[in-house]
């Protein structure tokens, strides 16, 4: 998300090398383009090459580009609210924000401002968030006229919580909640509850004001900033890998972007590796193994008996199965085993 000309689409097409609707006014993206675009992980490469793979199958993520928001959205200013509506469906949120300068593309507000933008874009998910929260309230209301109820007046409690914080322009994220709380309101789909990003997107020498720093750490207790040209990033999505690595480039903006998405999204890598394919399993931080191979099939999850677990790197050194079994390194693991980033895993089921 973003305000128009910020390089949003620009940004969205060398990420999934698609081509989308890239112009010089606002609004050129209407309706969002989607883009599935692999995770990069040399650890692939790795075990692909140790197992003589036919095929590497990589972890994916799903980038959505949104319109332009523009002040006033959440009243339906620009095409606003069709817009908030596909933001509500999404898992995170990467906010592009305007860091540079260049007096041929158009700044909707007249000159690029980028702690303006942030607060802009910030205010229109707060209000969104707002009219949702308020209707809520109202419901619960009505329901306690009927009589006393502790569980919905604790939800009431934390609504109005959650309004008190939206009304003084902080985003609902900077709310410590518990995991209960957090379930109680999952249905609202607040979008300033996402997990956020923030990327600025600079000219050629990738400088970047100290302060929006600041601007950042205060706006959301989680977010996570990456700095990039989404310019030299187009030039270079055209680019062979061996052709980035002749520049002395160990990866690109665009990977260290798609990488902090995953990371944003607490998910994880598991793999499996043999002849036939390497292939990256993800999966949500804390998952057990059963809930693990569930992701092959639900029947490994259903009749799940052990997994063979051990490190992808242990693998790799060891240089091959065979050798890592003789030195004690593959580990039988049971049903409460937690998944840990980077294991190759073979499971056994009924």
């Amino acid at each position: 998300v973003g305000l128009p000309n910020v390089g949003k689409s620009t940004l969205f097409k060398a990420l999934t090398k698609k081509q989308v609707d890239i112009a010089n006014y606002p609004f050129c993206t209407i309706q969002p383009n989607t883009g599935v675009v692999k995770v990069p992980d040399n650890r692939l490469d790795q075990l692909s090459r140790l197992n003589n793979s036919a095929q590497i199958i990589p972890a994916s993520i799903e980038f959505v580009d949104i319109a332009g928001l523009v002040k006033g959205a959440h009243k339906g200013e620009g095409l606003g609210n069709q817009f908030l509506s596909h933001i509500r469906e999404v898992d995170a949120i990467a906010h592009v924000v305007r860091a540079f300068v260049d007096k041929d593309v158009v700044h909707v507000s007249g000159a690029p401002d980028p702690k303006g933008d942030i607060e802009t874009i910030n205010l229109e998910l707060i209000y969104a968030d707002m009219a949702t929260v308020e209707k809520r309230i109202a419901s619960v209301r009505s329901q306690l006229k009927s009589g006393s109820d502790k569980k919905i007046e604790e939800l009431l409690a934390l609504l109005e919580k959650l309004k008190s914080t939206l009304d003084a322009g902080r985003l609902a994220s900077t709310i410590e909640l518990t995991l209960e709380e957090k379930k109680s309101i999952r249905d609202l789909s607040l979008l300033t509850l996402k997990p956020y990003i923030f990327v600025l997107n600079t000219d050629e020498s990738g400088s970047v004001d100290a302060s929006l720093a600041d601007v950042i750490a205060e706006s959301t207790q989680s977010a996570t900033s990456v700095t990039l040209c989404a310019k030299i990033e187009s030039e270079m999505a055209e680019l062979t890998p061996e052709e980035i690595a002749e520049l002395g480039l160990a990866s690109t903006g665009l990977d260290t972007l798609i990488r902090t998405a995953y990371e944003t999204l607490y998910l994880i890598t598991y793999f499996t590796s043999g002849p036939k394919e390497t292939r990256a399993w993800t999966i949500t931080r804390g998952t057990k193994a059963p809930q693990a191979a569930g992701e092959i099939h639900t029947d490994f999850e259903k009749g799940f008996i052990r997994a063979e677990v051990i490190n992808w790197k242990d693998l790799v050194d060891a240089c091959g199965e065979l050798a890592a079994k003789e030195k004690g390194l593959i580990r039988l693991e049971g049903k409460e085993y937690v998944v840990q980033d980077g294991d190759v895993m073979v499971f056994r089921f009924a």
